[in-house]
């Protein structure tokens, strides 16, 4: 007889957002199982974002799984700014009442929300599938691919774009907005220390270049390259010849070393409203789905979960009054929304444009009013530091 696990909820997706939630569940006494497709080798061993809002690391540090990102992570206080012979230094954090980012690489962030939550007891179920999803009265019914299934009264989608809890949004229920970006990056992991202790950012009449940081002794580079070229078109000397070019600054030298990965990002964005339908939430790359510009993804994914998890606790609080259930995708579409839009701004601050595309001059122009503003107006730069660093923490 297939054997059946009840709980309160069902979290699909051990990335930032289900551990996350897990993990928040978890010390509240809430009962849940999270499930994910890959083993424990397939999660840590996925390179992913590592730029972690100071939010991320508030509720990292208040789940008491903030050890090791102290110990091994860096804080990053500002990003240099290159274009037109100038390199120009913002220091975020003295715009911003000394809040920063910490650079912390997104499979040791999974590591240490998967660490707290076995160690703390948690039903965490990896190497296994959730090949249905569906309902049953009240409740909500997740089929695995080992015979068993899984019963809870909420179910909280956190497995991708593609994943399958989607296929429990009712058809016409969802309103999708998207949009495919104008830009193509390359975008790789060298194994070369950094060249600087802060985010560089180029804009160069040949395309963008990106330097960011990920370890004392791994950097990851981005380069603006033709939409629809491919990775074969790009070995490793041509990469270093375009980086050089593009970065190049007098007295500056760039470190260079083997290239461990590189990969083509077909930039697209998109968002799906509401979040919530019925006993099913979106969470994370589920849900929303941003550039990698100012790195927004992973801490956008935590902050869906934090707010979940307070949405379900207020829900108890008012008698489980299905009208709170409301709030989740109340609170979380502006924050989302304020992302991308600082996300489509910074592309296009430092972006260059296709001469041949309508208005490239003009557009290119204005990019330069946007990079004068932020060496020139600390009202325009404590706006970009407040986005770029991130709001503040959800409290309450």
């Amino acid at each position: 007889m297939p054997q059946e696990t009840t709980t309160r909820v069902v979290i699909v997706g051990a990335g930032p957002a289900g551990l996350t939630l897990g993990n928040l569940l978890h010390a509240r006494g809430e009962r849940c199982v999270v499930i994910d497709k890959f083993d424990r080798a397939q999660l840590l061993g996925r390179a992913r974002a590592g730029l972690l809002e100071h939010r991320t690391v508030a509720t990292i540090e208040r789940m008491g799984l903030a050890k090791r990102l102290f110990a091994e992570g860096h804080r990053h206080t500002g990003c240099e700014f290159r274009s037109a012979g100038r390199r120009d230094y913002t220091d975020f954090a003295e715009l911003y009442e000394g809040r920063s980012h910490h650079v912390y690489p997104q499979q040791e962030v999974v590591a240490d929300l998967l660490a707290g939550l076995v160690d703390a007891g948690g039903d965490v179920r990896l190497g296994v599938t959730a090949e249905r999803v569906g309902t049953d009265g009240d409740g909500v019914l997740v089929h695995l691919s080992d015979g068993t299934t899984v019963r809870g009264e909420f179910l909280a989608g956190a497995d991708g774009q593609h994943g399958i809890t989607r296929t429990g949004v009712p058809e016409g229920a969802a309103t999708e907005y998207g949009m495919r970006h104008e830009f193509q990056w390359l975008t790789l992991l060298a194994s070369a220390p950094p060249s600087a202790e802060w985010t560089i950012y180029a804009q160069h009449e040949r395309g963008f270049a990106g330097h960011l940081l990920r370890s004392d002794t791994v950097t990851r580079f981005h380069l603006q390259v033709p939409v629809g070229d491919d990775v074969a078109a790009w070995p490793d000397e041509r990469i270093w010849t375009e980086l050089r070019a593009r970065l190049a600054h007098p007295g500056w030298t760039l470190n260079e070393g083997p290239v461990i990965s590189k990969n083509m990002l077909d930039m697209r964005s998109r968002v799906i409203e509401p979040m919530r339908f019925g006993r099913l939430f979106l969470l994370g790359d589920a849900a929303h789905i941003i550039s990698p510009s100012g790195g927004k993804g992973m801490n956008l994914a935590v902050a869906d979960a934090v707010e979940l998890d307070r949405v379900l606790a207020e829900f108890d609080a008012a008698g489980a009054d299905p009208s709170v259930l409301d709030r989740y995708s109340e609170r979380r579409l502006p924050d989302i929304w304020r992302a991308q839009e600082f996300s489509h701004a910074l592309l296009h601050m430092m972006h260059t444009y296709d001469p041949a595309a309508p208005d490239a001059a003009f557009r290119q122009r204005l990019q330069q009013s946007r990079l004068w503003q932020l060496t020139q107006s600390e009202a325009y730069a404590t706006s970009f530091a407040r986005s770029y660093i991130g709001p503040l923490p959800i409290t309450g």
